[in-house]
């Protein structure tokens, strides 16, 4: 496997082939290279984590309006900050909405 360091020795990327700035091959089975590995394997983990994150946030979103129109919790009951924030993404939504209708209307498809 080659090896791309960056400039303080570490391993910052990895391919089977020889290319630019791949200087050094070491085993597969290099003990560097298989940290590199690990590594880059939590990262992903991490990455796809994150955007789980992003849609679970849109999940709640999604619950709260439906447990508000159902009546079974009031505005009110949730923390102020809560509500700035549902507040400010609702209004952001409303936004893009706008924004993707003018679009729409413009070039004749959809956006969103």
């Amino acid at each position: 496997m080659f090896v791309k360091r960056d400039e303080r020795g570490w391993i910052i990327d990895a391919s089977l082939d020889a290319q630019a700035g791949y200087h050094e091959q070491l085993a597969d089975d290099h003990p560097e290279l298989l940290d590199w590995g690990r590594q880059q394997a939590a990262l992903a983990s991490l990455q796809r984590l994150r955007d789980s994150d992003q849609d679970l946030v849109r999940v709640i979103e999604d619950l709260v309006d439906v447990l508000l129109q159902r009546g079974v919790i009031r505005i009110t009951d949730l923390p102020e900050a809560a509500v700035a924030k549902l507040d400010r993404r609702s209004q952001a939504r409303a936004r893009l909405s706008e924004l993707a209708n003018l679009i729409d209307q413009d070039e004749g498809g959809p956006l969103i």
